[in-house]
């Protein structure tokens, strides 16, 4: 399964970066900088889909207490957080040239930067807090919070005057949206890209961290019965 996964996401970054660079149309008003959209609207969505990923496994975890769930949430919190930096990152890329600034204190930037903040948070609360359900209780609010705020990053430009665009994706895009044909193709391609190699290193990790739990519980036995 995850060997199908790698090749598929292999292949589709080849496509997406043919269709991106050579196939799809530069848009007029922004120019080449408008290529950038390819990648950072599919990274803002596995960003906000993996915080509801952490959210939803860690209550299933306080439920269940199966530590499957938990090395879930856990795994989900650690790409999340690169996805979340990633967005930011790429998003003062395509900033400066537009709006001649790397940041501004737009609605959804500030709100992407509080999620970037809820991943970080959760992280911590897990590694500092002492082991047990405990913290992992804790960190299930925090991840909890950060689902609350994904559907406010994408309502941003909709609740808020903004600088970001209206939205041309999603049930809420704008009726009037300037995507042409390819462009549509190209990003859901790109959409596709983000979604199955996120997939298949979600898998990658949880396994990693399955691992680790169970090393813990050889240190711990041994450190009990030394």
């Amino acid at each position: 399964m995850k060997t199908i996964l790698f090749v598929a996401s292999f292949t589709l970054m080849l496509v997406t970066v043919y269709m991106v660079f050579m196939w799809v149309p530069t848009e007029q008003n922004l120019g080449v900088s408008q290529r950038i959209f390819y990648v950072h609207v599919p990274l803002g969505w596995i960003g906000m889909v993996s915080i509801f990923v952490v959210g939803i496994a860690s209550v299933i975890h306080l439920i269940t207490r199966k530590n499957l769930w938990d090395a879930i949430a856990y795994s989900a919190a650690e790409l999340g957080v690169i996805f979340a930096t990633l967005i930011l990152v790429t998003g003062a890329i395509w900033a400066k040239p537009v709006w001649g600034v790397w940041w501004s204190w737009d609605p959804k930037l500030t709100t992407t930067l509080i999620l970037w903040f809820v991943y970080v948070g959760y992280l911590m609360v897990r590694s500092f807090s002492t082991p047990g359900s405990q913290g992992r209780r804790y960190a299930s609010v925090v991840a909890l919070l950060g689902a609350i705020d994904a559907p406010i990053i994408y309502l941003a430009s909709i609740w808020w005057r903004t600088a970001h665009p209206n939205l041309n994706i999603g049930p809420l895009a704008a009726a009037d949206s300037d995507l042409d044909g390819k462009m549509y193709i190209t990003f859901f391609v790109s959409l596709i890209t983000f979604t199955v190699f996120y997939v298949y290193v979600m898998l990658e990790r949880i396994q990693m961290r399955k691992c680790e739990d169970d090393l813990d519980e050889v240190h711990q036995y041994v450190s009990l019965n030394w």
